[in-house]
């Protein structure tokens, strides 16, 4: 048997119809840049997040990007985040003109609340969460920092949409949520796309005019913005694939559940907290001989990937900020041992069960 990391072509299969006769009628139509097919996806996807406005985007690095200018960041400012994220979450505060501080993870991958606060200074304006995996951070005790040191919090949900903590969704708990709709996420769109939640009014139109151009109207432009706007197909099948998308991370967790019922006296597995529904957009095994398994499942048609095996800090991009191996050791070590292994909501029963007889087969 072979078994696919991930297969987007069946997703594909299954919505066809719905999606061919979603883009003939927007074709027919001819309304393809910031329709009302648009401001309808922005209308229910802020409801499926338990807010009051979004705004699509042409990606989810812009959708952070955008969302640190909203809150005039920039020069001299310090911005505090993971450093085993994806790049998007470095770049973009390098590029709107800030400070990266990175602060050490904790065992579920996600920004640990407790090495932040010696971090803060002066200079310090925001904090950006990454809820990597599809769970969501520590939110009461970050909140808490931000609110003691009057700091913004802009959550990096791009793996996360419609994981819950504490009956919250991503995307709720801070000035805005940036989601990513990359075919490589629980909710996509057929290509690159983009997406942010926000409860707030002044951010909400800041972040509209920004991503087209910073156009008030069609022909007067009250910034010099950007050109970054979800388009109206997207939209569509955004709107026909988030009918579906509490179905298809219902999936994502039943495969979870299988593969740590299975796995866990083998090697290390993903906790879940009572208090929280993680959507598992990557299940990520720990194992000290990480390579020896990765190359024995390959051999046995199982393709996995390591999400992800530089940290942040030890890129060539991060030479200014003069960081060093050793100093942060939880993410650091991490990356030396992580394995994700195959889960998508097409998945069969029979996969993962091949997954996981593989993976016994490896320490027997």
């Amino acid at each position: 048997m072979e078994v696919q990391f991930v297969n987007l072509g069946l997703q594909y299969k299954e919505l066809k119809e719905e999606i061919l006769e979603k883009i003939d009628y927007i074709s027919s139509r001819g309304s393809y840049v910031l329709s009302e097919e648009v401001e309808d996806f922005e209308k229910n996807f802020a409801k499926y997040c338990g807010v009051k406005y979004s705004v699509g985007v042409g990606n989810g690095s812009d959708a952070i990007f955008f969302s640190l200018l909203s809150q005039n960041i920039g020069k001299d400012d310090e911005i505090i985040t993971a450093p085993n994220s994806f790049v998007a979450t470095a770049w973009t505060i390098a590029n709107c003109g800030a400070k990266i501080v990175f602060s050490d993870v904790g065992e579920d991958y996600n920004i640990n609340p407790h090495k932040i606060e010696k971090l803060i200074n002066k200079k310090t304006k925001a904090i950006i969460p990454v809820h990597l995996t599809g769970k969501i951070a520590d939110m009461d005790a970050i909140s808490n920092i931000a609110q003691k040191h009057n700091l913004i919090i802009i959550e990096d949900a791009a793996q996360a949409v419609g994981a819950k903590y504490k009956d919250k969704k991503a995307g709720s708990f801070g000035i805005t949520g940036c989601f990513s709709l990359h075919p490589l996420k629980n909710l996509h769109v057929n290509g690159d796309g983009g997406v942010v939640t926000t409860n707030d009014k002044v951010t909400y139109h800041y972040l509209k005019k920004i991503r087209n151009h910073g156009l008030v109207n069609r022909d007067e432009c009250e910034f010099w913005g950007y050109n970054s706007r979800l388009d109206s197909i997207k939209a569509g099948i955004a709107n026909i694939k988030l009918k579906y998308l509490d179905k298809w991370n219902n999936r994502f967790r039943q495969i979870a559940l299988y593969y740590r019922n299975e796995l866990e006296d083998f090697l290390e597995v993903p906790k879940e907290n009572s208090f929280e529904k993680p959507i598992y957009h990557r299940f990520i095994i720990q194992y000290q001989k990480r390579d020896d398994l990765k190359k024995f499942l390959f051999e046995k048609g199982i393709e996995t990937k390591i999400n992800y095996p530089i940290p942040l800090h030890l890129h060539p991009a991060a030479s200014d900020l003069e960081y060093r191996i050793g100093d942060f050791p939880v993410a650091e070590k991490q990356a030396k041992r992580i394995l994700s292994l195959p889960i998508y909501a097409e998945l069969s029963d029979n996969e993962v069960e091949y997954v996981v007889q593989c993976i016994k087969h490896f320490f027997k």
